[in-house]
């Protein structure tokens, strides 16, 4: 009997607290996004709210522009996936299979790139679209999140794919297929975990990234990161509003993460150990 406390002591507990301290913030904005606005200004604050409301949300989606923003953010995040695999992948399995001259070199540099900050890369890029008339486009969002994310991303695609035997693409040559085919139809496959994890960071990156978003956009496309950022103003701060624009954002992420959680586990794990 004293192992179960044991481990209860030294493993349930640390979790128990580690969840908490992680989860209370999520869940006390998701309860604050029902509460009437008069229960959030008042003080001090009760814990538990007077009455459910669905004012919030209602106001937030139908009187503000904070629908379209999602809009642009769910526009911005799907295509920063799409993009970032469509170069990641064949970029990785170049690293993973081939030996060429500058391939280390290459790899030392997309780490050195995530050693700078964002604030560092945004001027030159801002500099760029701004030549290019592309500023407040979804382009120059995209283009801005693959600049800051697509380093990361092969790295760790290349990490995973050198966990793959190449005996299996020169078995599928040997049978007839092409390189290309080899990739697709085997590498990719296998690969699929860590293609999945590569997707979700790039979708979470992308959909909380804040410095692109309000540095390369405007009117035109504005993301929900920076449209949460009109309901605090310069004496006063719609608390109501501010919370249901929270919950919401909070939702495509999380059902992204509960869909790809087995798929992500194995991708970041496998990425971790292998190559």
């Amino acid at each position: 009997m004293a192992k179960p406390r044991y481990v209860a002591l030294t493993t349930g507990v640390p979790v128990f607290l580690l969840l908490c301290y992680a989860l209370l913030p999520w869940l006390w904005m998701v309860l604050s996004s029902f509460r009437p606005e008069s229960d959030l200004t008042q003080s001090p604050i009760a814990i538990m709210p007077s009455t459910l409301t669905l004012a919030n949300h209602i106001q937030l989606l139908a009187r503000t522009s904070f629908a379209s923003s999602l809009r642009d953010s769910i526009i911005v995040a799907s295509s920063s996936v799409v993009i970032g695999l469509a170069m990641a992948v064949p970029a990785a399995y170049a690293f993973s299979r081939f030996r060429f001259a500058g391939r280390r070199a290459l790899q030392i540099q997309f780490l050195v790139i995530n050693m700078f900050p964002v604030v560092m890369l945004i001027l030159p890029i801002f500099v760029i679209l701004r030549a290019l008339n592309l500023l407040d486009t979804y382009l120059a969002l995209i283009m801005g999140h693959a600049t800051f994310t697509l380093p990361f991303a092969i790295w760790m695609l290349t990490s995973y794919i050198n966990g793959i035997p190449q005996e299996l693409d020169q078995a599928s040559m040997l049978d007839g297929a092409t390189r290309l085919q080899a990739m697709l139809l085997v590498v990719l496959p296998l690969a699929a975990p860590g293609i999945v994890a590569v997707g979700l960071y790039l979708f979470l990156t992308s959909w909380n990234e804040y410095l692109f978003a309000l540095m390369l956009t405007g009117r035109n496309v504005r993301p929900v990161t920076v449209a949460l950022q009109m309901f605090i103003g310069e004496n006063q701060v719609s608390w109501g509003l501010l919370m249901a624009g929270g919950t919401v954002v909070s939702i495509p992420a999380t059902v992204f993460f509960l869909f790809a959680q087995k798929h992500l586990v194995g991708g970041l794990t496998g990425g971790a150990v292998k190559g």
